[in-house]
C-alpha cells in the first residue's frame, strides 16, 4: 500500500491522503461538472423563491447550484434509502419478525461553522421530501443538544462552546437511540441563534420519520475505546450515510468574518440578540473581535475537532473560494 508522508491537513507521516484521486484513495473524485451527469431524471422540485428562502446568509447558492450538485445526491440518496429498505424486508423475512416498521434512514452532515451545512441540510430536506414517495423528512441540528450558557459559564467553557465537551451527549445519544428504536415523539431540545442560548422547556417533536437529518458540526467525532470492552455508542453509530462539508481554511475564514459583520447590520441588532453589543462598536473594533473569534475559538475546533472526523464521511463535499461545490468525493463501496 502506498503511504503519502508530508505536513499540514493534508498528509501527516503514516498516514494516507484520502484527497489525492488515485487507486488507493478510498474515494471517487468528481468535478461539479461530472457530478451534475448522474442526476440523470431527476426533477427539480424547487422554485429560485424557495432556494432564496432556503439559504443561509451569505451563501450564494441558487438553482443553478441545486440542479449542478443537489439532484444528483437526491438521487444518489435515494438508492440508499431503497437499498436499505430492501435490506430491512429481506431480514426481516429471515427472522420470520412479520409485520416490523422500518426506522428512521439517518444522514449524519458535518463540517466547519460558516461552511454551508445549514443551507445544505435544508436544500436535502425539502428535496427528499418532495420524492414520489412523499416521505416524512425532518431536520435536527445538534445546537439544541448543547449545555446552556449557565452550565458553559459554571464549568467555564462558555470559550469552548461548539467544542466536544460542550455538548450534552448523553442527551444526544439517548435521542437518536430513541429515533432508531422507531420510538413515537422523540423530543429535541431547542436553540436560539438570537440569545445564543438552549431555549429552556421548548423541544421539537419527532414522530417516526421516513428520514432524519441530523446536522452538527461534531457529529462524526470518535471517541476514545471503552475498557473491557464495554459498549459505548458515539454519534455517527446511528448515521445510514453521511455527508462533510470541506473548504479550505482560508475561504472559512473569510466567511466566518463576512457573515459576521453582516450580522452587525442584520440580527444583532436586536436588543434581545446576545451579540447586540457588538452592533453600535466600529467596524475596526468589529473586525478584531470577529477575527479574535474565530482564532481563538473557531479555528482550533476546525483543527483539532471537525477535519480529523472528513475522512468518515461518505461524502465530501467540497467548495472553493465562492462558496459554491467545485469537488464532490463518494466512498467506494
Amino acid at each position: 500500500m502506498k503511504i503519502e508522508a508530508g505536513s499540514g491537513e493534508r498528509g501527516m507521516p503514516g498516514t494516507l491522503d484520502h484527497f489525492r484521486p488515485d487507486e488507493y484513495s478510498p474515494y471517487h473524485f468528481f468535478s461539479s461538472e461530472e457530478w451534475a451527469k448522474f442526476r440523470a431524471d431527476t426533477p427539480l422540485t424547487l422554485s429560485a423563491d424557495e432556494v432564496k428562502r432556503l439559504r443561509s446568509l451569505d451563501d450564494p447558492i441558487d438553482l443553478d447550484e441545486v440542479r449542478r450538485i443537489y439532484l444528483s445526491l437526491s438521487r444518489l440518496l435515494s438508492s440508499h434509502v431503497e437499498a436499505s429498505q430492501l435490506l430491512f424486508e429481506q431480514r426481516n423475512r429471515f427472522l420470520n419478525m412479520g409485520d416490523v416498521n422500518k426506522t428512521p434512514f439517518v444522514i449524519g452532515i458535518a463540517g466547519s461553522v460558516a461552511v454551508g451545512k445549514s443551507t445544505t441540510a435544508r436544500i436535502l430536506k425539502e428535496l427528499l421530501a418532495r420524492w414520489p414517495s412523499s416521505p416524512k423528512v425532518d431536520l435536527i441540528t445538534t445546537d439544541g443538544f448543547l449545555y446552556p450558557n449557565e452550565v458553559l459559564r459554571r464549568e467555564n467553557l462558555m470559550e469552548r462552546k461548539g467544542f466536544p465537551e460542550s455538548y450534552d451527549i448523553g442527551a444526544l445519544l439517548r435521542f437518536l437511540s430513541a429515533i432508531k428504536a422507531g420510538q413515537p415523539n422523540v423530543k429535541a431540545p431547542r436553540y436560539s441563534h438570537l440569545t445564543y442560548d438552549v431555549l429552556p422547556n421548548e423541544f421539537t417533536v419527532i414522530d417516526q420519520p421516513d428520514i432524519l437529518i441530523f446536522e452538527g458540526i461534531n457529529v462524526l467525532q470518535s471517541r476514545d475505546l471503552p475498557a473491557g470492552g464495554r459498549i459505548v455508542p458515539i454519534v455517527s453509530d446511528f448515521f445510514d450515510f453521511s455527508i462533510y462539508i470541506d473548504a479550505d481554511e482560508d475561504f472559512i475564514h473569510n466567511w466566518y468574518v463576512n457573515r459576521f459583520m453582516n450580522l452587525r447590520q442584520t440580527a444583532f441588532r436586536d436588543p434581545n440578540s446576545f451579540f447586540n453589543r457588538y452592533a453600535s462598536i466600529s467596524e475596526e473594533a468589529a473586525l478584531s473581535i470577529a477575527e479574535g473569534l474565530w482564532q481563538n475559538i473557531n479555528l482550533k475546533n476546525l483543527r483539532q475537532n471537525i477535519v480529523p472526523t472528513r475522512p468518515r464521511a461518505d461524502l465530501i463535499l467540497r467548495k472553493g473560494e465562492n462558496h459554491l461545490i467545485d469537488t464532490v468525493a463518494l466512498r467506494k463501496l
